[in-house]
């Protein structure tokens, strides 16, 4: 309990025992049940746990903030001293701050929760002065270029790149994976990750303001700013019931007064019968304390702060309430393939010899040829070849753009690339039935064979996408630059529906734009994308997914939701987060106005004392916090 929270327990334990008190004075002592002198005696408890509702009530007033549930506690508690009825005055008072300690409390524990999860920013950095020493200093006073030391068991305070020392990073605050990433000279490492083995050296690639784990914070505290539709509904809602059920309270006691005060006890209708003027201001009074709209008010906001914080214990990092909203109204999902649904990365597949010709032969004097070339495919080739590569081998190099590598390699003329390169060379070359880059090799002009070379499906792609349509997402497309044969390979590889290949930036627009036309009233779009190349598209559609940002500045700027690690699974996660939000959220909101409602009809008949009233305001908007609280348990979507 927080200091504040503390205080308010002695003041309620206070109250109860003076009520308990003066209750046992007016039950077997010399008070009366009424009278100046029992007034004044409920009148202890009721200002030790009152009266600050009654100085936020003026407050509030004279700043022209009358209809608030402090308004409309004071005026329900001490209309009801006006009754006589000091005792439930007390109790209705008494309860309320109960129900406030209770709210304030969960409220506090999801906000600790969020805060301990994104407790990632260390408070101090070891920097490593010129002379060798290490002196400990604050994170936003190391400079860029700066060389920092991360001991075993300390979190990496700022981005950089490794200079000396190995070790294996715990990414789980950042990703939400347990599998330690293993980084060694030379890497990038960002702030955040928990350094668990060695000892490393960083030299500081980035200012503090500027690191990966600011960005992430940033976000997250600021993503309660980007309300909901559901969020917005009950800020408009209460601007408007509260003075509603004032009026309807006013109209409850001074239409039956002014009818018992007009028409003659004759005439009078059954349903005033035997009543007065106290007995029609006791019913208004009830009506006033069950229409305090706190449990909409608080727990609406509470549910998306917490289905926010619970995506982020996932790895999983959402801009805004309406974000997570829109998420779980997703019909269509669009996804870019190369780095969202393969991994990026060339891989030789297949190698097919020609003539007298082995595999490794082939392998080896693509390999040989390509050595002095950085181009993604080159270094593929050499990855695969198991032989080992002696540059000395390789002499008179000649990289020709758009068709490929000549070389001689142990003295014979080899030539490297596509089939425009054997068109050139005159040589007759063979197709090949498999998707992927082909590269042709000739050995002194006679034709070796071909390697094929593809970008492989990540691990979880087809479970990511058949998740995602039992999920309830009705259409899956993917968007590609890369030839016909690959895409086609790849969407019947992980069973996407639609996919659209040889495609330009601007062709992806206007197919988004196509698919946004199509989509249903309610349904949403959303794109998948590495956050970079994809900006156009994550800007346009109706929410942004930036797939693999873990210290991608551009994808956390581009995009509504950003994943932080690799898996395209994490989409359906997303969902399932966004809709387990919702379904709370939707559940407080009926659970409050059904009970509200029903309390403030049998009120108003007579058939509804103080007690349901305090449980149709207090009981009801504590249940609906408990259960907005189950936002941030995600244990099953981590699984």
């Amino acid at each position: 309990m927080t200091k504040k929270q503390k205080k308010m327990l002695k003041r309620i334990i206070a109250a109860a025992a003076l009520l308990i008190l003066v209750k046992l004075l007016t039950a077997f002592g010399p008070l009366p049940e009424q009278g100046l002198l029992t007034a004044l005696c409920y009148l202890a408890p009721y200002a030790v746990i009152g009266w600050d509702v009654l100085y936020k009530a003026v407050r509030n007033i004279r700043n022209g903030q009358v209809f608030d549930e402090n308004f409309l506690m004071a005026l329900a508690t001490v209309g009801a001293f006006g009754t006589g009825e000091y005792a439930e005055a007390v109790f209705v008072m008494l309860f309320y701050q109960v129900g406030e300690l209770f709210q304030d409390y969960a409220v506090g524990k999801s906000r600790q929760s969020i805060a301990a999860l994104m407790d990632i920013r260390p408070d101090t950095a070891n920097l490593e002065r010129e002379d060798g020493e290490i002196e400990e200093v604050d994170p936003e006073d190391v400079a860029v270029g700066a060389v920092i030391v991360v001991k075993p068991g300390e979190r990496v305070p700022l981005d950089g790149v490794v200079l000396e020392g190995s070790s294996a990073l715990d990414t789980a605050a950042l990703t939400g994976e347990s599998v330690p990433r293993d980084v060694a000279a030379g890497d990038a490492v960002i702030s955040g990750c928990v350094n668990q083995t060695g000892l490393l050296r960083i030299r500081v690639t980035r200012p503090c303001s500027e690191s990966t784990v600011s960005k992430i914070l940033d976000l997250v505290e600021n993503a309660s700013e980007k309300k909901s539709t559901s969020e917005n509904f009950i800020t408009r809602f209460a601007r408007y019931y509260t003075p509603c059920v004032v009026i309807a309270a006013l109209a409850l006691f001074l239409l039956p007064t002014i009818a018992l005060l007009v028409v003659p006890a004759a005439s009078q209708p059954a349903f005033l019968l035997g009543t007065d003027w106290a007995n029609w201001l006791h019913r208004a009074l009830i009506f006033l304390v069950i229409s305090c709209p706190c449990a909409l008010v608080i727990s609406v906001p509470l549910s998306f702060f917490g289905g926010i914080g619970g995506a982020s214990k996932c790895g999983i990092l959402v801009k805004g309430g309406n974000y997570l909203e829109a998420l779980a109204h997703t019909e269509t999902v669009v996804f870019d393939k190369t780095g969202t649904l393969t991994k990026g990365t060339f891989t030789v597949t297949a190698v097919h010899p020609e003539a007298d010709f082995t595999e490794e032969q082939v392998l080896e004097y693509a390999a040989l040829a390509e050595h002095w070339s950085d181009h993604p495919i080159s270094l593929s080739l050499r990855a695969a070849c198991k032989a080992d590569l002696d540059a000395s081998r390789v002499e008179d190099v000649e990289e020709i753009a758009g068709h490929g590598v000549t070389a001689k390699v142990d003295g014979k003329a080899v030539a490297v690339g596509n089939s425009r390169l054997m068109e050139r060379q005159s040589v007759n070359w063979l197709p090949c039935e498999l998707p992927g880059t082909i590269v042709h090799v000739t050995v002194d002009s006679f034709y070796a064979g071909h390697i094929v070379i593809s970008d492989l499906p990540k691990e979880d792609a087809r479970a990511a996408i058949a998740d995602l349509k039992a999920s309830g997402v009705k259409k899956t497309v993917m968007l590609t630059g890369d030839a016909e044969a690959v895409a086609k390979a790849v969407a019947a590889e992980l069973g996407i529906d639609e996919y659209h290949a040889e495609l330009l930036p601007a062709d992806k627009v206007d197919l988004t734009e196509k698919l946004l036309s199509e989509k249903s009233q309610k349904g949403k779009v959303a794109f998948v994308g590495d956050g970079i190349n994809d900006a156009p598209v994550l800007s346009r559609v109706d929410i942004g997914i930036a797939m693999g940002a873990l210290g991608s500045d551009a994808a956390i700027e581009a995009a509504d939701i950003v994943l932080m690690d690799d898996k395209p699974s994490k989409i359906a996660t997303a969902m399932r987060i966004s809709r387990k939000t919702l379904r709370i959220v939707n559940q407080n909101i009926w659970f409050a106005l059904l009970v509200k409602f029903g309390v403030m009809i049998l009120g108003a008949f007579n058939m509804a004392t103080m007690w349901e009233a305090v449980f149709a305001d207090v009981g009801v908007a504590f249940i609906a916090i408990l259960n907005a609280t189950r936002c941030l348990r995600v244990d099953e979507f981590k699984k």
